[in-house]
């Protein structure tokens, strides 16, 4: 289930709010500029479908997307538990960073969360199968896509080569807690 907590940036023990409702969930990240939407495949799709699948299964959306946000480029990427780079690739965005454009990812099936550091408060978004997440540009931030890693996403990039990582270089990262499955809604 999809979840929002928000911290203050000093106490990662208690959070001040927690929701699972989606339509709360949207309403308190449009304060910080998050677009946070719920997206519905008009055909089935599963794991090991072909790109091509997968996002005409979402075409509506992505293309109202693209047509509002001018995205350049559109791909599919899939990450299962038994990827031989899966440490690697988790440990790469574990540390706050923030990116010159957009990170906008839509979760077709799996999970991830992604924290957001605004001001003093810390926002955790766990999201779920059928949640697109849109971070805009220069928002601290990092993800976890937990240690066995299972989710297919549709990312979107303005620039054609994508987006590049600007290390903030603080802890604040690692004082939150990580993303485990089966962790508690």
């Amino acid at each position: 289930m999809s979840r929002l907590r928000i911290f203050a940036e000093n106490d990662t023990t208690a959070p001040q709010s927690s929701t699972s409702d989606q339509a709360e969930m949207a309403r308190e990240l449009a304060k910080i500029g998050v677009k946070f939407e719920q997206w519905q495949a008009n055909a089935s799709v599963a794991p090991g479908d072909a790109p091509e699948k997968i996002m005409d299964a979402y075409r509506a959306d992505i293309d109202r997307l693209v047509a509002d946000n001018g995205f350049k480029t559109v791909d599919v990427v899939s990450i299962a538990p038994d990827n031989p780079q899966r440490d690697a690739m988790r440990a790469k965005f574990l540390d706050e960073h923030f990116h010159k454009e957009d990170e906008v990812r839509f979760f077709v099936a799996g999970s991830g969360l992604f924290t957001l550091h605004v001001e003093d408060k810390v926002y955790e978004v766990k999201c779920e199968q059928g949640d697109l997440i849109a971070v805009p540009d220069s928002t601290k931030h990092w993800f976890d896509m937990g240690p066995e890693p299972s989710f297919i996403a549709i990312r979107f990039f303005t620039e054609p080569d994508g987006w590049v990582g600007h290390f903030t270089g603080t802890d604040i990262a690692q004082r939150f807690p990580r993303f485990e499955k089966g962790q508690a809604g």
